[in-house]
C-alpha cells in the first residue's frame, strides 16, 4: 500500500556500500514520473486523489449562470449539456487533457485546467468562438480555478511556489491591456515541523471557494495538524491575510468545499468516520456538519447552482464515474447522462474483438492512442493511465482499459496505434489502424500463447492488491475478477488496509474464497499491516479474523506507541495459520552505516526471529536493489522465498500497473487450491516476473529443493529456459549473490535455452534471473525482470554463511536499537524494554554467523 518503505527504509539511504553484486547503473533513467514539478511525498496519492485524471465518465462540473446547463470534464475533454437533455456537445479536443471547468458569472467564458507539455496550465475558453487563451504559462501544476462572483478574479491552486500547493489569484489588468495579470499568492509558506508521514512538513492550501460578496475564501489546509489533508479555514482574499480554522477533519484530498450562494452554508465531500466519501453540509462558520447523501460509494466534487436549490456532484455508485444533480430541499436526484455525443472534430468508430487461436473471446488489456500519445477508451470502460513515462517516446503517460473481449470506442479520425496485452503467457499484439471519418472499423485480434503454465501446475498470483483505496472508481469483487482475467491472473490477494482513519474494503473481509472465485481464479481477502515505522507486511490466509489495530506508530493518536512491532503482528497472524511477508521493500540502496537519520525497518530482525514466510522480491520497488538485500539474507542461511505484489490500486485512474503487473508463479498442482498455493509459496516453488517466463533446475532438482553433497569439488548441471513477450538484455545464474553464469541472448532476445555446468565446492544457493536495461512497453514497470526462488546446496552438512553479510545486518539492527532507545513513543517503559530485548535477540543471531 504505501509504496515507500515507511520511515525506516525511506531514511535508510546513504553512501554506497560494498554490494554483494554489482548493479548496472540506474536502468530506468528514461522512465520518469508525471508532474515532477510538485515537490511532495507519496505522489501516487495526491496525483490520483487531488490532481484531475482522465476518467471515462465525468470528473467535475460547473453550472451555467441561469442553472439550465452544465459543463463538465469527461475522458479529458470538456462537454456542455442542458439539464433534461440526452445530448452532450464537446467543447474541446486535441492532443491535450482538459479538466475542472468553471463557468464565468457573465456566461461568456469557462476557465479550466489543461494537461499538456508535462504541465497543467489554466486556459480560458470563449464559448461563442471556441477559442482558447492561456492564462498561465509557468510550467507548474495549476488546479481548481474558481471565478469570483463579480468575474474580476480567479482563485486557483498552484505548485509554482517551491513545488507546494498554495492559493493564488489572477486579476484583470485592463489598464495594461492584459486579459489577466500575473498571479498573486495569498497563502503563506509555513514549515510545520510536525511528524507528518503522508504529507509534507510544509503546510498546504487547497480547494478555494469564494464568499458571495467576493471578499473571502474558504479553503482546505493541514496547518497545525499531522494527519490528513486538513480541515476548513476562512480568510480574506488578499495576500498574507490571517486564516481562522472553521473545522478540522482529516479529509483526504477530496473535500472540495463550495460556498452556498446565500453565504450561510458550505457543501463538501467527507468520509467522517465512514469508509466512503459522501456530501456533507456545514455552516460557513463551521459548526457540526450533517450528511446530505448516504451510501457505500463516493459522492465528490459538489457544486451549488447559482440559485442555491441544486447541487451537481460526481458519484461512482455504479463503479464508473457519473454526474448527478440533487435538489434542496427534498433530495430528489437526477442523473445527467450523455446518451448522445456531438464531437467537435471528425471521428470514427473502432470495434476490437480479441480471441484465441480457436476463436474464443479473450479478456485483455488494450491501449488505443494517437500519434501524440493521447488515449481513447470505450464509454463504458474504466480508463487507466500509467504513473510515469519516457519523454523521448511519448507526450503522455501510457493509457489503457480492460476489455472482456469485444470493445467499441469512438476515436479521432485517422491512424491510431493498438497494443493488446494479456499477461506474460501471451504475445503482445501491436498494430496501426486507419479509422476514416464517420466509418466503423472492426479489427479481429488473435493472441498467441507464449506458454500455458497452469497446464503444468504453475499458477500466477499477485499477493499485493488493494481493491478500493480512495481512487476515482468504485471496485467490487466481480470487477476485480474481471480485471484479473484480462491480465490472465489466477490468484488475487486483496490486502485490506487502512487509508488513514478508514479501511475501505473492511466489509469484504472473510476467511474463505470470495464467491466470485472459480476453479481457475481465486480472490482472497487478506490484510496488510500498516505501521508507519517498522515496515509494511502482507498477511495471507487469516483463518479467524482481521487483525486490529491495523497500524502502529501514528503520532498524536492512541496508536502512537511503537510496542506493536511487526514481530508481534506476525505471531498473531501465524496463530491463525497465515503467512507473513514483507512488501514493497527498496527503491534505493540501503546503507546501515549511514547514521544521519533514524532507522526502524524491521525486516532483518523478523527474518532472524523466524517470523517471515516470504519477501516481495518484486513489488512497488526496484527489483534489482531489493534482490541485493534478499541475497544478503540468503547468504546468512535464511530460506526466504520470492513473492511478487504489484501494490495495485485497481480503482485508481492513474496507477503504476494493474493487478498482476508483477506476479508470482507458484507450482502447486494442476488443480488450483489456495492452501496448496500458499504451501507452494512458503516452500519456495516460485518464480516472480512482470514478463519473462523462467525455468531452472540444478542437478535435476527444482526451485525450492535442497541438494545434499559430500565434501569436495562438484560440477552440477543447470538446465535453463527463458521465454518473454518483450526483449531482454540479461539472463544470469546467481550463486551466493554473485553472477556465476551468463547465458547469451540472440536474435530478438525473447527466448533462450541452455544447459551449463556450475562448479560447487561449498554450501550455497542458486537462482536464475533475467532483466532489461530499460522500460519496455507495455510492461508498466521500471524494467522487465524475473527471478526464480533459490535451489539450495548443502556440502558436507555445512550451513550457508557470510560474515560480511551478517556484519551488514548487525549494523542495521544496531541502528534500529539506537532509534528504539531514543524514541519517546511508548506507553510504558516496559514496552520499550521488551522491544529492545527482541532486537538484541535478533542481533545475536547475526553475530553468531
Amino acid at each position: 500500500m504505501d509504496r515507500r518503505c515507511v520511515i525506516g527504509v525511506a531514511l535508510l539511504v546513504g553512501a554506497q556500500h560494498a554490494a554483494p553484486l554489482p548493479i548496472t547503473p540506474r536502468l530506468y533513467a528514461q522512465r520518469q514520473p508525471v508532474l515532477q514539478q510538485v515537490d511532495l511525498p507519496h505522489a501516487y496519492y495526491w496525483r490520483e486523489m487531488y490532481v484531475p485524471q482522465a476518467t471515462s465518465g465525468p470528473s467535475s462540473a460547473t453550472w451555467s449562470p441561469d442553472g439550465s446547463e452544465l459543463i463538465y470534464s469527461m475522458q479529458g475533454t470538456l462537454w456542455r449539456q442542458r439539464i433534461g437533455s440526452p445530448t452532450a456537445t464537446q467543447l474541446t479536443s486535441g492532443p491535450v487533457y482538459d479538466y475542472q471547468p468553471d463557468w464565468s458569472p457573465d456566461g461568456r467564458t469557462v476557465v479550466f485546467a489543461r494537461y499538456a507539455r508535462d504541465a497543467i496550465e489554466l486556459e480560458l475558453l470563449d464559448l461563442a468562438s471556441g477559442n482558447v487563451t492561456p492564462l498561465t504559462a509557468n510550467h507548474a501544476v495549476n488546479l481548481e480555478p474558481r471565478w469570483s462572483p463579480d468575474g474580476s478574479r480567479i482563485a486557483f491552486v498552484s505548485s509554482v511556489y517551491n513545488g507546494r500547493w498554495h492559493i493564488h489569484v489572477l486579476s484583470h489588468e485592463v489598464a495594461k491591456d492584459l486579459l489577466f495579470g500575473e498571479p498573486v499568492r495569498l497563502t503563506e509558506d509555513n514549515e510545520s515541523n510536525l511528524p507528518r508521514y503522508y504529507y509534507s512538513r510544509w503546510d498546504h492550501y487547497l480547494s478555494p471557494t469564494w464568499s458571495p460578496d467576493g471578499k473571502e475564501i474558504i479553503l482546505v489546509s493541514n496547518r497545525g495538524h499531522i494527519h490528513g489533508t486538513g480541515g476548513f479555514w476562512r480568510m480574506e482574499a488578499r495576500p498574507g491575510a490571517a486564516m481562522r480554522e472553521l473545522r478540522y477533519e482529516e479529509t483526504t484530498w477530496k473535500a472540495r468545499p463550495d460556498w452556498s450562494p446565500d453565504g450561510t452554508r458550505v457543501i463538501y465531500s467527507s468520509y467522517l468516520g465512514r469508509q466512503w466519501n459522501q456530501l456533507w453540509l456545514m455552516t460557513s462558520e463551521g459548526g457540526d456538519p450533517f450528511p446530505l447523501t448516504y451510501g457505500e460509494f463516493d459522492a465528490t466534487a459538489p457544486r451549488w447552482s447559482h440559485d442555491g436549490t441544486r447541487i451537481a456532484y460526481i458519484s461512482n455508485e455504479s463503479g464508473n464515474t457519473s454526474l448527478w444533480v440533487i435538489e434542496l430541499p427534498g433530495a430528489q436526484k437526477r442523473r445527467v447522462e450523455a446518451r448522445e455525443r456531438r464531437y467537435r472534430e471528425p471521428t470514427g468508430t473502432l470495434r476490437l474483438d480479441v480471441v484465441d487461436r480457436a476463436g474464443r473471446p479473450l479478456a485483455a488489456r488494450i491501449s488505443v492512442t494517437t500519434a501524440e500519445g493521447r488515449g481513447y477508451t470505450p464509454d463504458d470502460a474504466w480508463r487507466h493511465a500509467d504513473e510515469a513515462f519516457d519523454r523521448s517516446e511519448r507526450q503522455f503517460e501510457y493509457p489503457y482499459f480492460h476489455s472482456s473481449g469485444s470493445s467499441e470506442l469512438t476515436v479521432a479520425a485517422g491512424t491510431v496505434h493498438l497494443e493488446v496485452w494479456r499477461g506474460p503467457e501471451y504475445r503482445v499484439y501491436r498494430a496501426d489502424v486507419n479509422v476514416p471519418t464517420g466509418r466503423r472499423i472492426t479489427r479481429r485480434i488473435v493472441l498467441e500463447r507464449v506458454d500455458n503454465l497452469p497446464g503444468r501446475g504453475w499458477w500466477s498470483g499477485d499477493v499485493h492488491v488493494h481493491m478500493n483505496y480512495g481512487g476515482a472508481y468504485r471496485n467490487t469483487p466481480a470487477h476485480l475478477a474481471f480485471q484479473a482475467r484480462a491480465e490472465d491472473l489466477h490468484v488475487v490477494e486483496n490486502l485490506i488496509v487502512n487509508k488513514e482513519q478508514r479501511i475501505p474494503d473492511i466489509a469484504y473481509f472473510r476467511t474463505d474464497a470470495d464467491p466470485v472465485s472459480t476453479p481457475t481464479f481465486l480472490l482472497r481477502h487478506a490484510q496488510e499491516f500498516h505501521t508507519s515505522v517498522w515496515g509494511h507486511m502482507g498477511v495471507l490466509g487469516l483463518g479467524s479474523h482481521y487483525l486490529l489495530p491495523e497500524y502502529a506508530g501514528y503520532p498524536n493518536t492512541a496508536a502512537s506507541s511503537l510496542a506493536l512491532t511487526n514481530a508481534v503482528v506476525a505471531d498473531l497472524a501465524h496463530a491463525q495459520g497465515a503467512l507473513v511477508g514483507y512488501v514493497h521493500p527498496f527503491d534505493t540502496k540501503p546503507d546501515p552505516a549511514d547514521t544521519t537519520a533514524p532507522l526502524f525497518y524491521e525486516l532483518p530482525v523478523d527474518v532472524a526471529l523466524g517470523k517471515v514466510d516470504y519477501l516481495e522480491v518484486m513489488g512497488y520497488s526496484d527489483h534489482l536493489i531489493t534482490s541485493e538485500i534478499w541475497y544478503r539474507l540468503l547468504n546468512c542461511g535464511f530460506r526466504l522465498p520470492a513473492a511478487a505484489g504489484t501494490d495495485a490500486f485497481p480503482n485508481f485512474a492513474s496507477l503504476r500497473g494493474p493487478p498482476g503487473l508483477v506476479r508470482v508463479f507458484v507450482q502447486s498442482g494442476t488443480k488450483l487450491d489456495h492452501r496448496s498455493w500458499l504451501r507452494g509459496l512458503k516452500a519456495g516453488r516460485t518464480f516472480v516476473s512482470n514478463a519473462p517466463l523462467l525455468e531452472f533446475s540444478l542437478a535435476g532438482r527444482a526451485v525450492g529443493d535442497e541438494i545434499m553433497l559430500s565434501a569436495g569439488r562438484h560440477r552440477l548441471s543447470a538446465r535453463i529456459a527463458m521465454r518473454s513477450n518483450v526483449p531482454l538484455d540479461h539472463l544470469e545464474v546467481i550463486g551466493n549473490g554473485k553472477v556465476v553464469a551468463t547465458i547469451a541472448l540472440r536474435g530478438d532476445r525473447t527466448r533462450a535455452t541452455d544447459t551449463i555446468s556450475i562448479p560447487v565446492t561449498a554450501s550455497g544457493w542458486y537462482l536464475l534471473r533475467a532483466y532489461s536495461d530499460r522500460a519496455e512497453m507495455p510492461v508498466l514497470d521500471l524494467y522487465p525482470f524475473a527471478s526464480t526462488s533459490p535451489i539450495y546446496v548443502r556440502v558436507a552438512g555445512q550451513p550457508v554463511r557470510s560474515a560480511e553479510d551478517a556484519a551488514f545486518f548487525v549494523k542495521w539492527i544496531e541502528r534500529v536499537e539506537a532509534g528504539t532507545r531514543a524514541s519517546t513513543l511508548w506507553n510504558t517503559p516496559a514496552e520499550q524494554a521488551d522491544v529492545l530485548r527482541k532486537l538484541r535477540e535478533a542481533r545475536a543471531v547475526f553475530e553468531a554467523l
